[in-house]
C-alpha cells in the first residue's frame, strides 16, 4: 500500500492527510502554484491562523464567505474554515468540488442540534417557522425556513409578521440578543459556542479598569452579562469595520481572538486587547477547531484533493432554499 493509499484509508480517523512533506518545500510558492493550475479559490475565515488568511483568495465572516461561494467560477473551492461552512459552499455549488484541509475541523455550537432534533420541536410548535444561524450542519439546514447569519439575522427577523411564532436554533445566546434588541419572544434551542461562552464577566471587569478609556466590543454570540456592558455588539466583519472607523484608540475584543490579525493590518496604530475568558490553560478565546487547519494540510488538501465535501442531494436542495431565502433578503445588507 503506498503512503497516499495509507493516508486515504486513515482520513476518516484523523480528519486530515498525514502525508509527509518533503523538507525545504516553500508551501507558499506550492499553494499558488497549485491555485494556479487547479483553478481554485481560498475561502479563509476571520478565525483562521494569520498566515491562513493571508494567502486567502477572499478573507470573511459567515455572511460574506456565502456570498463568495455563491458567485466564484472557480473549479475547486478550498475552503479554510469549519465543516459547516465548507458543507454551506457545496450546498451553493454542487458541481463544483469543495475541500477542506481538515474534517475534524467542527464546530461544538453545530454539533448541540440535528435535523431530526428540529423535527421533533416543530411537532411542539407546529404553527412556527424554523430560522436557524448558519452555524449548524446540512441536515438542520434542510429543516429550517430561513439561514440568517450574525450579521443580517436581526434585519431577517423584523422582516417576519410580528405575528409570526419563530423557533431559533442552534445559538440561545444570539437567539437571547435578537429578542431583546427586536422586541420578539422566539423560541430558542439550547445550544451556544464554547468559545464565545468562556468570556469571564470579571476578568473583562478588570480589563476595563487597567484600560480605562478602552471600549469593549462583542459578538452576539456571548453571553448576556458581557452583551450588557458592550459598547458595542456586532458580526465579526461588524466589528472589524468598527475597530477600523470608531475614534477610539483601545479596544477590548470580546470574539475569537483570529479576528486580531485583520484588525491589526487595518488599524495598526489602534490598541487591541484580546477579551479573557475562563479557559485555565491561556484566558484566551481561541477556537480549537478553527486552528486545526494550517498550512500543511492547506497545502496536501490542494495538490490530492482530499479531503472533500460530499453531500446526499436530497438534503442538499432542502438545504439550499432556506440558504437562498437568507441569501434574497439580505441583498441590502452590508
Amino acid at each position: 500500500m503506498s503512503t497516499l493509499e495509507r493516508a486515504i484509508k486513515s482520513l476518516p480517523e484523523k480528519g486530515y492527510l498525514d502525508i509527509e512533506i518533503p523538507q525545504g518545500i516553500n508551501l507558499l510558492d506550492e499553494i499558488n502554484r497549485l491555485r494556479k493550475e487547479k483553478n481554485a479559490i481560498i475561502l479563509a475565515h476571520y478565525y483562521q491562523t494569520g498566515d491562513i488568511q493571508d494567502i486567502a483568495d477572499f478573507l470573511g465572516d459567515s455572511l460574506q464567505l456565502a456570498r463568495a461561494a455563491e458567485k466564484t467560477d472557480a473549479d475547486m473551492i478550498v475552503f479554510c474554515g469549519v465543516h459547516f461552512m465548507a458543507e454551506t459552499a457545496k450546498i451553493l455549488n454542487p458541481t463544483k468540488k469543495v475541500v477542506l484541509p481538515d474534517l475534524q475541523a467542527g464546530c461544538t455550537l453545530a454539533d448541540s442540534c440535528s435535523g431530526e432534533g428540529i423535527r421533533e420541536m416543530r411537532k411542539k410548535h407546529p404553527n412556527a417557522i424554523v430560522v436557524s444561524y448558519i452555524n449548524c450542519d446540512s441536515t438542520v439546514k434542510a429543516e429550517s425556513d430561513i439561514i440568517v447569519t450574525s450579521s443580517n439575522a436581526e434585519q431577517i427577523i423584523r422582516s417576519l409578521p410580528e405575528d409570526q411564532e419563530i423557533i431559533f436554533a442552534p445559538d440561545k445566546n444570539l437567539g437571547r440578543y435578537i429578542n431583546q434588541v427586536t422586541g420578539r419572544n422566539m423560541i430558542l434551542w439550547d445550544g451556544s459556542c464554547y468559545v464565545h461562552e468562556a468570556f469571564s464577566l470579571e476578568k473583562i471587569g478588570q480589563q476595563m479598569l487597567i484600560y480605562p478609556k478602552a471600549k469593549l466590543i462583542a459578538h452576539p454570540e456571548a453571553q448576556k452579562p458581557v452583551l450588557q456592558i458592550a459598547d458595542f455588539i456586532g458580526s465579526t466583519a461588524r466589528l472589524l469595520d468598527y475597530v477600523v472607523e470608531d475614534d477610539c484608540e483601545e479596544f477590548i475584543v470580546a470574539t475569537e481572538e483570529g479576528i486580531l490579525h485583520e484588525m491589526k493590518k487595518r488599524a495598526p496604530h489602534k490598541k487591541l486587547i484580546p477579551a479573557e475568558s475562563d479557559d485555565k490553560t491561556c484566558n484566551c478565546a481561541e477556537c480549537q477547531f478553527m486552528k486545526l487547519n494550517n498550512m500543511q494540510k492547506l497545502y496536501l488538501c490542494m495538490q490530492y484533493e482530499l479531503p472533500e465535501i460530499t453531500l446526499d442531494e436530497e438534503i442538499r436542495l432542502k438545504a439550499l432554499r432556506p440558504i437562498n431565502k437568507m441569501l434574497e433578503l439580505s441583498k441590502k445588507i452590508k
